[in-house]
């Protein structure tokens, strides 16, 4: 059972304050943050953090190195690192303020990093999986179309390769956003859940013709026949009610958005699943798109607005996050540009 330590319990909240007014972190990130903290506590057994000793973080250390995680398995060398980073910032905060500044020095932190190896390895990029061009209009063609949640589901998926947005901003948009006559989705940070608060002006990427035609059908069915207005959700949640018979049934589709991706998130997987493809996750799909815009773009100012469609800041973002290069590759190239 979880013991509570009030003075940790304030110094947790004053550091939450602390990151969400002064660095400006969103909830989501100090949930993180907090979480970290907990496991930290349990390696402890929620002495107080007055208490701290580095042999602590050593012990805190070797404790996550033995701990499990989804499907009772190690946790991973990045996961590890993340929650070191997470609890040494916290201890770091710590050592400035009043009634810790004389049991805990900044020096101290540095027992919560990992070492050199395992550091390495943690940021080491892995080769996310993602589907190819012709892979995803495989399976957006499968998709049926026949009921009105199907039409959604397989807009969504047309919405995606469209844009490339991320799954938590497509399930905050409404209809206010899009603008077909431009063809283009103003995630307005405003109002839709965008990484890092971003806004973000994209252009809808030049991809089969199916998918702007699925979307569009869609959007003038919310506009036309459900009379959908602006503040009405793009991709709206089922709307809930009394069946005759008894009990909750489907009634129809509501007017508010899903509160999280995690629903899109699966009509995405089970669209791949559904013709025995791996089941690629909405994400992967500014992927493939970044790997499109390495084929069509031709000049470097291309390349720049490609990225920028994307949302990133740096083009940098876009090469190195999701256009990688491997070492087999890396050889063909260099070879290939050999005079003969």
């Amino acid at each position: 059972m979880r013991k509570v330590i009030e003075e940790n319990e304030r110094a947790k909240r004053a550091y939450v304050f602390y990151l969400e007014q002064a660095k400006g972190l969103d909830q989501s990130s100090t949930d993180k943050v907090l979480a970290a903290i907990l496991k930290f506590e349990q390696s402890t057994g929620f002495k107080s953090f007055k208490r701290f000793h580095i042999e602590q973080a050593s012990r805190f250390k070797a404790d996550l190195g033995k701990a499990k995680g989804r499907g009772d398995k190690p946790l991973t060398h990045a996961t590890i690192d993340a929650t070191l980073t997470l609890v040494r910032g916290f201890f770091h905060w710590l050592a400035g303020q009043p009634g810790y500044k004389s049991r805990i020095s900044y020096s101290d932190t540095d027992y919560f990093r990992n070492n050199r190896k395992d550091a390495r390895v943690a940021h080491t990029g892995k080769d996310i999986p993602y589907p190819s061009v012709e892979a995803a209009f495989h399976a957006f063609q499968a998709m049926p179309n026949g009921t009105e949640f199907e039409r959604r589901d397989k807009a969504l998926f047309a919405f995606f390769m469209l844009t490339g947005a991320r799954v938590g901003a497509v399930a905050s948009l409404r209809l206010k956003h899009i603008d077909l006559f431009h063809g283009k989705v103003f995630q307005d940070a405003r109002d839709v859940n965008t990484k890092a608060a971003k806004t973000i002006d994209t252009t809808f990427f030049p991809v089969d013709p199916a998918y702007l035609a699925c979307f569009t059908v869609w959007v003038d069915h919310l506009r036309a026949v459900k009379l959908f207005g602006p503040q009405d959700a793009l991709f709206p949640k089922p709307e809930m009610g009394l069946a005759e018979g008894g009990g909750f049934a489907v009634m129809g589709l509501s007017r508010d958005p899903y509160t999280n991706g995690g629903k899109l998130n699966a009509i995405i997987r089970n669209a791949f699943a559904s013709v025995q493809l791996p089941e690629y996750t909405p994400h992967s799909f500014r992927k493939t798109l970044a790997m499109l815009g390495n084929e069509l773009c031709s000049d470097m100012e291309q390349v720049k607005a490609w990225s920028m469609n994307l949302g990133h800041e740096n083009l940098i973002t876009t090469v190195s996050s999701y256009m990688p290069v491997s070492r087999q590759r890396q050889v063909e190239l260099i070879k290939a540009m050999r005079k003969p």
